[in-house]
């Protein structure tokens, strides 16, 4: 990628973003997130990559935006600061868009903007020394990248309110307490989690995969009979594909099936 705070590296079917800034614990500026919108929409129009793993260097996920920077516009109207949101609203529809697997390997600070981020993946891995918070109101800032829409549907809309009004920060353990994560692994384990269910996922059927992300992102916005009329249109897409029929003819000839999950290492 031309700008390289944004780094993008394939295996197989799966692509790893991982941002780039470790002497800034990985915070966003106006490149970075330009550079990760615009790695997002690629990967989407990408049919080669069947899954995504989001990480950052040096340790840490993401500290959030770029507060150095943000002190630099300080002459600014309201009228242009709400114009310069627009490039967090682009992320936030770039990663909301993404309509294939999205895995977050969370390591170190995940910080404002970065926990934001973080809540868009379809699977969060926290390592056992992540440190999360939704610091905006520290600086008298609101949550951005979404984080309004995103929180309340991941953790509730009490829990959500705690998180941001306290601006509190907290753990691994926690985040997996809360629903936020779904392991929280040792530092070294964590990529190479991240990656194996990525691999998984990549082998999973692309239309049957698009299909369930785009209803469990608009069930908690509908009702039950629009639901199973999604239900039922997207059935029967996913049951005309060339994926479904190769395995149905597996499994009637007892061969390995396409898609398996990974087995966590007990070990750890």
């Amino acid at each position: 990628m031309a700008d390289d705070s944004v780094l993008l590296e394939r295996t197989g079917g799966v692509a790893v973003l991982t941002l780039n800034r470790p002497a800034a614990k990985n915070a966003i500026d106006i490149p970075t997130t330009d550079a990760l919108g615009a790695a997002l929409r690629a990967l989407r129009a990408d049919d080669e990559v069947r899954a995504v793993v989001l990480t950052g260097a040096g340790g840490d996920f993401c500290a959030g935006g770029d507060v150095k920077g943000m002190g630099e516009g300080a002459g600014r109207t309201v009228e242009q600061r709400r114009a310069g949101m627009a490039r967090y609203a682009d992320l936030a529809r770039a990663l909301m868009a993404l309509d294939k697997p999205l895995i977050a390997a969370v390591d170190g600070v995940a910080f404002g903007a970065g926990l934001s981020m973080a809540l868009y993946a379809d699977l969060v891995l926290v390592s056992t020394r992540a440190r999360l918070a939704m610091v905006f109101h520290r600086i008298g800032l609101v949550p951005d990248v979404g984080a309004w829409y995103q929180l309340p549907r991941v953790v509730g809309l009490q829990r959500a309110k705690e998180l941001i009004y306290s601006a509190r920060e907290f753990g691994a353990e926690e985040a997996v307490r809360m629903g936020l994560a779904l392991e929280a692994l040792p530092p070294e384990s964590l990529l190479p989690r991240a990656m194996a269910m990525a691999e998984s996922l990549a082998g999973a059927s692309p239309s049957a995969f698009s299909l369930s992300k785009r209803a469990l992102g608009a069930t908690l916005q509908s009702d039950f009979e629009t639901m199973l009329e999604m239900e039922a249109s997207s059935q029967a897409i996913a049951s005309s594909s060339a994926y479904f029929r190769e395995a149905i003819r597996r499994f009637a000839a007892k061969e390995p099936a396409q898609f398996r999950w990974p087995k966590k290492d007990t070990s750890e």
